[in-house]
Formats: C-alpha cells, sequence, structure tokens
C-alpha cells in the first residue's frame, strides 16, 4: 500500500524546464530499503520495501499522470493527496503487526503523545551534561598515548658511516634502569649519538650500551643528571590481542613535532626481520608506520606493547612492532652482555599428509614435524637423528603445520618457544623413532651459519690476487647480486667454515677470458680444499710453483701464472690506488718493532 508523503528530493533541467522528481515509500521505510515497483515515463518514482506488495492501481496511476502534468507545486502536492486518500479508499490500511488489529487513528495517538509528555523527567540542560561527562571522564579515562609519551620519547640524532640521505633523527624512549630503547638499525654503523627531549632545543650526548642486531634493539645510556629530570620511565605490558586499539607514538616524516597514530592489531606471528633476517615473534598493526617512526613506542592502554620497527613500503596500513616478549628477553641478556636466541639447528618438514604420518608409524592422536637435517655443530646433532618427528617441546604438543598455542587465543610457530629461551638453557624434546617415543634435553646455544646472516659491526674481509678478488660469501651478498639461494641454506662441517667466492675481478690482461666466473664459488687451491678466506690467502701466499691452479664449483678450472699473477697484481693495486692486497684481519702477524726494547738499553743505568 502506497500511504507515505512524497518528498521533493531535488530538480533537474531538460528542454521542458524544471521537473520536480519525487520519491514515494511504502510503509515510512528509508529510501535505501526501498525496492523499485512503479516508474512511469515521467520523473515520477513509486518504490515498496515490500515485493509482495501490489503495484499501484489504474486509480493512483491516473493521479500519478494528473500530477506531472501540473507543474504548479501545490496544485501537485493536492492532487497526490487525494490520489492517496481515493487509494485507501478502494483498499483497507493492513497493520504490519497484526492482520487483525486495527490501525491507531490519528487522535489516539495525539492523545498518546500528550500522556508521554505529562511523564516524562525535565531534560538536563547542556551544561550539566558537560560538567557530568567531564567528572566521569576524569574518574575513568587513564593516561592517553600522548600524555604518557610528551615525558618519556626523545628525538635520537646519530652521525654514521652509513649515510641517512632523508631523515638524520629517529625515535626512541625511556624505560626504568634510566636507559633508552631504540632500535638496532637506527644506531647501525654510529659515529655520533644524541638525544632530545620533547619541547627542548637542547641535545645531550648518548652512548650505545648494547645492540641487539637479531633482535633489532639497542639501549643507550645519558651520563647527565639534567636530561633525566622531569622524565616519565614507561612500563612494558603484554602481547595484545587481535582487534586491540593500539597507538604509536613517533616522529614520523611529514613534520618535527610528535606524532601519534591510532591503529588496531591485525596479526601476531613470527616473521623474518628485515635488518637481520632472523626469524622472531612480530605484530602486525594498521597503523603507518613511516620513516622516522623507527624505535617508537606502541602503547596498549598506559603500557608498551612494542617497539614499531619497519613496514611494507608497497602497501598502506601494515606496520609492524617488536612484541614485549622480545623486548624482555633483549633487556634480560643486555644484563648479561650477550644478546643472543635459542634455537634448534635443524631444518624440518611439515606433516599435513596422512600417509607420511602413516608411514612413520603416528597414531591418530599424534602430531608434529619430520626432521630432515641437523646442523652437525648443534647440541642437537648428539640427540636427534633424521627422520626422527618432533612431537612436543617442554610438553606443548606441535601441530602437523608446526604450530603451537599462543596466548589462548591462536598459534604460532613452535620455533618462538625456542626462540625465547637462552642459548645456556636446554628444551626437553619428545620425539618418535622408528615408532618409539622418547624424551632427550637439548641445548639450545646457536651455530653461526655457513652463511652469515649479516655482517654487523664487522670489517669487510678480501684478497685480491691477479686481479680476482676473494670474498666471504654472506646473506647481505646473495641479496645484491644474482647468485641462487641454495647456498644459504647448507650447514657448516667445521667451526670456522666459510664458502669463498670470486665476488669481482680486476681486469688486466692476466686474466682475460675468465670474466665469466664472477660469484663462483673456490673450492681447491693446487688440490688442497679451502676452509675459508684466511686459509685460502695463505695457501696462494705460500705457493711456489710455477703455476696457481684453482678447481671452482661448476667443474671450472682457472690457471694463473704464479711469477706473472704476482707482478700483474702490484701493477693493478698502485693503477686503482687500493692500499693492501688484503684486509686487516687477513694480514699475517708481525712483530712490533716500536715497541721492542734492545736489552742493552732495558738495564737501569746506575
Amino acid at each position: 500500500m502506497y500511504r507515505s508523503v512524497c518528498t521533493m528530493s531535488r530538480f533537474c533541467c531538460n528542454s521542458s524546464g524544471l521537473v520536480p522528481r519525487f520519491l514515494v515509500v511504502c510503509n515510512n521505510s528509508a529510501p535505501k530499503t526501498a525496492t523499485l515497483r512503479y516508474v512511469s515515463s515521467s520523473n515520477l518514482r513509486c518504490f515498496s520495501s515490500k515485493t509482495s506488495t501490489p503495484a499501484p492501481s489504474d486509480t493512483a496511476k491516473d493521479k500519478i499522470t494528473s500530477v506531472v502534468n501540473n507543474f504548479s507545486f501545490s496544485s501537485i502536492f493536492q492532487g497526490w493527496m487525494n490520489g492517496l486518500i481515493q487509494q485507501e479508499k478502494e483498499q483497507p490500511v493492513v497493520n504490519e503487526a497484526n492482520n487483525t488489529t486495527p490501525s491507531v487513528t490519528h487522535q489516539e495517538k495525539e492523545e498518546s503523545s500528550v500522556d508521554e509528555a505529562k511523564n516524562t523527567t525535565p531534560p538536563v540542560t547542556h551544561q550539566e551534561k558537560e560538567e557530568s561527562i567531564v567528572d566521569e571522564a576524569k574518574k575513568t579515562t587513564p593516561p592517553s598515548a600522548i600524555d604518557l609519551a610528551l615525558n618519556s620519547v626523545v628525538k635520537v640524532f646519530t652521525v654514521s658511516s652509513k649515510p641517512r640521505l632523508f631523515q638524520p633523527w629517529q625515535i626512541r624512549f625511556l624505560i626504568s634502569g634510566k636507559k633508552i630503547i631504540t632500535n638496532a638499525h637506527v644506531v647501525d654503523n654510529h659515529t655520533s649519538v644524541k638525544v632530545q627531549k620533547h619541547g627542548s632545543a637542547t641535545k645531550y650526548k648518548a652512548k650505545v650500551r648494547m645492540i641487539g642486531h637479531e633482535c633489532d634493539l639497542a639501549i643507550l645510556e645519558v651520563d647527565n643528571d639534567e636530561f633525566w629530570e622531569g622524565m616519565n620511565f614507561l612500563e612494558l605490558g603484554d602481547v595484545p590481542k587481535l582487534q586491540e586499539e593500539v597507538h604509536l607514538v613517533g616522529y614520523p616524516c611529514g613534520g618535527d613535532s610528535i606524532s601519534v597514530t591510532k591503529g588496531v592489531v591485525s596479526r601476531v606471528e613470527l616473521k623474518e626481520y628485515s635488518h637481520s633476517s632472523t626469524e622472531l615473534l612480530t605484530i602486525q598493526i594498521d597503523a603507518a608506520i613511516n620513516s622516522g617512526n623507527s624505535g617508537g613506542p606502541v602503547f596498549l592502554g598506559n603500557k608498551v606493547a612494542g617497539v614499531a620497527f619497519e613496514g611494507l613500503f608497497w602497501s598502506d596500513g601494515i606496520g609492524y612492532m617488536i612484541p614485549t616478549p622480545v623486548v624482555k628477553h633483549f633487556l634480560d641478556c643486555v644484563e648479561e652482555k650477550h644478546v643472543s636466541f635459542g634455537s634448534m639447528n635443524i631444518s624440518y618438514q611439515m606433516m599435513g599428509n596422512a600417509q607420511i604420518r602413516d608411514y612413520f608409524k603416528m597414531s591418530k592422536d599424534m602430531t608434529g614435524i619430520l626432521v630432515n637435517e641437523i646442523n652437525p655443530l648443534s647440541d642437537a646433532y648428539n640427540f636427534l637423528k633424521k627422520d626422527d618427528v618432533i612431537l612436543a617441546i617442554d610438553g606443548v604438543p606441535i601441530g602437523n603445520d608446526s604450530k603451537v598455542p599462543f596466548l589462548n587465543q591462536d598459534t604460532v610457530d613452535f620455533k618462538h618457544l625456542v626462540s625465547m629461551k637462552k642459548p645456556s638453557e636446554t628444551a626437553l624434546i619428545k620425539v618418535l623413532r622408528e615408532g618409539k617415543e622418547c624424551e632427550f634435553n637439548v641445548g639450545l646455544k646457536p651455530v653461526k651459519p655457513l652463511v652469515p646472516l649479516h655482517n654487523f659491526d664487522k670489517m669487510r674481509s678480501y684478497y685480491i690476487y691477479g686481479g680476482f678478488i676473494f670474498v666471504p660469501l654472506s646473506q647481505p651478498y646473495i641479496d645484491g647480486s644474482y647468485m641462487c639461494e641454495c647456498s644459504s641454506k647448507k650447514m657448516p662441517t667445521k667451526a670456522s667454515e666459510q664458502i669463498v667466492i670470486i665476488s669481482q675481478i680486476l681486469e688486466d690482461d692476466i686474466n682475460a677470458g675468465y670474466a665469466s666466473f664472477e660469484d663462483l664459488q673456490v673450492k681447491k687451491v693446487n688440490g688442497i680444499e679451502v676452509d675459508n678466506l684466511k686459509h685460502l690467502s695463505q695457501v696462494i701466499e705460500e705457493c711456489s710453483t710455477g703455476y696457481l691452479r684453482l678447481d671452482l664449483e661448476n667443474e671450472k678450472v682457472l690457471i694463473l701464472n704464479n711469477k706473472l699473477a704476482r707482478k700483474a697484481n702490484s701493477t693493478i693495486l698502485k693503477e686503482l690506488k687500493i692500499p693492501s692486497a688484503m684486509s686487516d684481519d687477513l694480514q699475517p702477524r708481525q712483530l712490533n718493532r716500536s715497541r721492542l726494547v734492545s736489552p742493552r738499553h732495558s738495564k737501569k743505568k746506575n
């Protein structure tokens, strides 16, 4: 039944002049929920929220036509109302709630409204409402993120050997013990660090007490009592739940003053940290983390839930923070003056396929992961074997997808349990071996990988011979070249083992025809297997034969005339102004003659 009053929505202009548009809805339904029931050739449209409602009668159509043909608004409205009255006479109104109950008359509605008005409490004034809201807020509202941050977050200026082209400052915040916590990548390769409080123009000199490159965290200290006056120390909280609201505080690009950004927790999982390529617990938030946000606190209520450290530059609204379990582990390691995380030192695969579980004699209630390879230098090598099925760690069952329960709300990879242990600790590993269950206490001291994940705080090692530059392979080198990633998955067999490659060839007649040998691994020198770069340099330096043979990967062979190669090497170094043919760590140990004292001068004179 079409019984609502038409409303003027807008006017449109056409060749015949201004034509009014009307929207007619059924039973006072909102226009958004109405469905089209009838469209005439004019601009008058009839809608209904019920598809079962009949179309307008012929009488209603006649009234619609007469309305459109008349351009006087008063006559249009009067004609429309007459049509509605006639329509109601032809077809009685049906109450939606009860088909047998008659609708309430206009007089009854007015009487009911008067009775309700008499019983209504006098309205509260606007001023009284504001005072009530303020009083209630003072009682219940905790300090906001910006209130906590003003005297807890500082701006830090760093000077490093690796230039920061766009923004020389980053963020840090204060924790108990007069410590300033920030990201490791902020102070990496630093030569000078200064901090500045909010609202102050003074910069105070700071020193880096400890850097944890694996977890991308660092601790700064300021030996100036004036700096600590009026500063608040923040408290570390718990891991937030999914969809909980957090606030990110920092000094991102786009301005110079402090900034607060709101977001929610989107994901909690293990993720590879871009700074160190180490896989640790990470929290994803939808608050934007831009350049300059690094090291800033992320608040959950009035406590710190994590430290902002990176984001996806090709995606909006995806940022990552280091959660408090990782931060607390780092702080514990700072007290021991050594930052490290536990590791099983194994490679494994998931067991989602039912056939592989049957093959390794797993019962229906068993879940776990299959051991593929064990690092020979690890403690696990003394207990675990290939094809062992790890069922649980410290009594926590491992799923077929390698996940374990986490905070009673989600799951996370079992490696999180291992990484949160100190290297000196052990873990109780329950395994299934040939159908029998057994348990071992396995040490979790991490073993240096054959291909280092990073080269922080170390001088680059190199050796040059015949224009060939030899270097140890590292993950940063692989990332910056076209080399295959498979080399980084290999495990060492010796403690000092390295993969030595030819990184570059300085062009000269002595190395003509060998241009395609770049990035190839050196396997042997004159039949001697190469252990590391230092071993290679020693073998070449001690070579007294006429020719030097290097066996490379892919069965390639490199032959050089020893005498001519050394002569050409000196010429290449001189022309390219390279100070030495080898890095300082490869230089042979020599006595420092300046410190030697002649025996005849060592006696005291009488």
